[in-house]
């Protein structure tokens, strides 16, 4: 993707409080990437390098990558995966998968297996303690995948303990609310790619119109029906958001698709937990 049409890449920076986070735990940085949609064309290789030395360069403990690497053909992830072996962190680098992580027969499969061999561990439907015990790492299926089940994944977590949980869609906040969520990282909106100002992503506004105009005619317009498609909660399309009791941040994600970005950039996430004060 050009780049007049997906822009400069953002480093966002967050402190999240977080209630019950041990002493020894504050201070921990998190980098989150998301959306690669890596095929040749929605994703360019400047973007990429740039995207993973910025992340380098915030000497993360912990990378979180939150699905979509591919498009559609999973041959590309093999590519892919050379670039991420180059990212850096102290920890360790997880992973969960995005629906165009499904789409295409054994993409699932050959996409986990691809990640798997540079030492990114995808989570599906999985529970991880990373920086021990304290502090609980979840990953989900995605929202899409018919294989989404949080209930005994978070039913196996110490309710006293935080946990930070990955899931692609953050359509899955609002099934989330009904577990403790101190932190939930998604993707999968690309931030509206076309936002205006003041008002907010054009998706969003174009679903709300286009409820006025009849099903049978809607699915013909291009723009309306790909507003059905992507997500319910346009208001969630970026950033962090309360809902619930839960805190959900969704990243703009680094791949275009056409016909680009506008006051829509592309990000790198890099987020600090600290130790909540009551």
């Amino acid at each position: 993707m050009h780049r007049l049409l997906t822009g400069k890449l953002r480093i966002e920076y967050l402190t999240i409080p977080i209630a019950n986070l041990p002493a020894n735990l504050s201070g921990i940085k998190i980098v989150q990437l998301t959306d690669f949609h890596y095929d040749g064309v929605r994703l360019s290789e400047w973007l990429l390098e740039e995207a993973i030395a910025a992340a380098n360069e915030a000497e993360p403990d912990l990378i979180f990558l939150t699905g979509d690497f591919i498009t559609y053909d999973p041959a590309p992830i093999y590519t892919l995966v050379q670039r991420l072996k180059n990212l850096q962190s102290r920890v360790g680098i997880y992973a969960v998968l995005g629906n165009h992580d499904h789409y295409w027969p054994q993409a699932k499969t050959e996409v986990t297996k691809a990640l798997n061999s540079v030492e990114i561990r995808v989570l599906y439907n999985e529970t991880v303690y990373p920086l021990g015990s304290e502090l609980a790492l979840v990953g989900l299926a995605d929202f899409w995948s018919g294989d989404f089940a949080p209930k005994p994944v978070m039913a196996s977590i110490n309710p006293a303990i935080p946990r930070i949980v990955l899931s692609h869609n953050p359509d899955t906040a609002e099934k989330l609310q009904n577990w403790r969520i101190d932190l939930q990282l998604s993707g999968h909106t690309h931030g509206g790619q076309i936002v205006i100002p003041g008002i907010g992503p054009l998706y969003a506004w174009v679903r709300k119109i286009g409820y006025l105009i009849p099903k049978r005619i809607r699915k013909f317009i291009p723009l309306l029906s790909a507003s059905d498609r992507v997500v319910t909660h346009w208001e969630w399309a970026s950033g962090l958001h309360q809902v619930g009791s839960n805190l959900l941040y969704v990243n703009r994600g680094l791949g275009t698709y056409s016909p680009g970005r506008l006051f829509c950039p592309p990000e790198v996430t890099v987020i600090t937990l600290v130790c909540q004060h009551r």
